[in-house]
């Protein structure tokens, strides 16, 4: 007998999961609490949307259970995305691994998404809020604040807290805690850190190339390399997206966090040192402010010629600079979320709850959560397929 299925959710993996389940008999209602599907897709990649990457190495994604995520991931690979969006329409190119859609254009996804759940006569039910979740005999009853919709089976592709989107709430968490699930705290990650100084205007605005060491309690927990952007607040930039998931968790949990950055990573410090030395003798006269232009903006040099005395203090604020943290920029300024549904409690396989059969999870609610440069919609699709399959062919 075919399922009848309601998808909550009708962003990246709500979308997939909806053509998936159909494409395998079901008859399919998403419920979007936007006026539009696939809202946060169309932000993804600055509007360009980086649609996979085609290194999957598991260390690009974060999390406590790694057999889990692989799991999901061999059951809908980076071939399969390929293959997917190809015959939807989507040609794809290939930026130094990062894949994006040939139009350039985030609405080029969504659209052939939208299309193909029409399609296959997929109801697409937009600014329908749910709001809560009955079992019956038959099923589920799921309520929203204008109707209710039963049902076979859930997917709960809800999304996460993070972004600007209008309804990235948290709705999902209150929904699967109420289904009797446990919720790792949803922290923003991808996104910038506060540091714990006041004179941040000085190097406001500045962009270059650099390092960053993330301390937690004085342990290095991570590390990146690439464009540094110095903020009014402290520092952004891809680097830091990629280390800030690592200052959520520890400032969430009272522990001290600073990070370090090396403002010229192609050089080690007796090279600096060297290099700066020739350019005071060159120069003829004690001015660190001089000898640092040609290799830093101004801004920048302002700052890190600040109370050094010697070559050595340039050296080390230059190679070794410190940064306490106080905090990270809020969920509206995060591309994501780390934390969500436990993996504990949902079985790797088909991604069915273990706690209330029928009900299948995917995307950003889960406690999973992906490194910039497309792995958080690659998490979106494995995932999404994953639970559509799953949900359209269970029992």
């Amino acid at each position: 007998m075919n399922q009848s299925i309601v998808v909550i959710g009708g962003g990246a993996s709500g979308l997939v999961a909806a053509i998936t389940a159909a494409r395998f008999g079901a008859k399919v209602t998403i419920l979007e609490q936007n006026s539009k599907l696939g809202k946060k897709v169309l932000s993804t990649g600055n509007g360009k949307c980086n649609m996979t990457n085609q290194n999957q190495d598991l260390s690009y994604y974060r999390s406590d259970h790694p057999v889990f995520i692989q799991t999901v991931l061999s059951r809908f690979s980076y071939e399969d995305t390929i293959n997917f969006f190809e015959e939807l329409g989507i040609m794809t190119k290939n930026k130094n691994g990062y894949i994006y859609p040939r139009s350039n254009q985030a609405a080029s996804v969504v659209d052939v998404l939208e299309t193909e759940a029409r399609s296959l006569k997929i109801k697409c039910k937009t600014q329908e809020e749910v709001i809560s979740i009955d079992r019956n005999e038959n099923g589920f009853i799921v309520h929203t604040k204008t109707w209710h919709y039963e049902c076979d089976k859930i997917i709960m592709a809800c999304g996460s807290k993070a972004s600007v989107v209008e309804g990235s709430n948290g709705s999902g968490y209150t929904l699967a805690r109420e289904l009797g699930h446990s919720i790792e705290e949803p922290l923003p990650a991808l996104t910038g850190l506060k540091g714990r100084d006041n004179w941040f205007s000085k190097w406001s605005g500045v962009r270059c190339d650099g390092k960053i060491e993330i301390y937690v309690d004085s342990k290095c927990k991570a590390s990146d390399s690439g464009e540094l952007q110095l903020t009014e607040y402290g520092i952004s930039g891809i680097p830091v997206f990629q280390v800030s998931r690592y200052a959520s968790k520890a400032l969430y949990k009272g522990k001290n966090v600073s990070v370090v950055l090396d403002f010229l990573p192609e050089l080690n410090e007796m090279e600096v040192i060297t290099l700066l030395e020739r350019k005071l003798e060159r120069l003829g006269e004690k001015n660190f402010q001089k000898i640092l232009i040609g290799i830093f903006p101004t801004k920048l040099i302002d700052v890190l010629v600040r109370k050094c005395e010697s070559i050595q203090e340039l050296t080390r604020n230059i190679k070794h600079f410190h940064l306490p943290i106080k905090d990270t920029m809020d969920y509206s300024h995060a591309q994501i979320c780390t934390g969500g549904i436990s993996l504990e409690e949902v079985d790797e396989s088909s991604l069915e709850s273990k706690l209330v059969p029928g009900v299948y999870f995917c995307g950003e609610l889960l406690d999973v959560d992906g490194a910039c440069g497309g792995y958080n919609l690659q998490w979106a699709w494995s995932s999404g397929y994953l639970a559509g399959f799953s949900a359209a062919k269970g029992d």
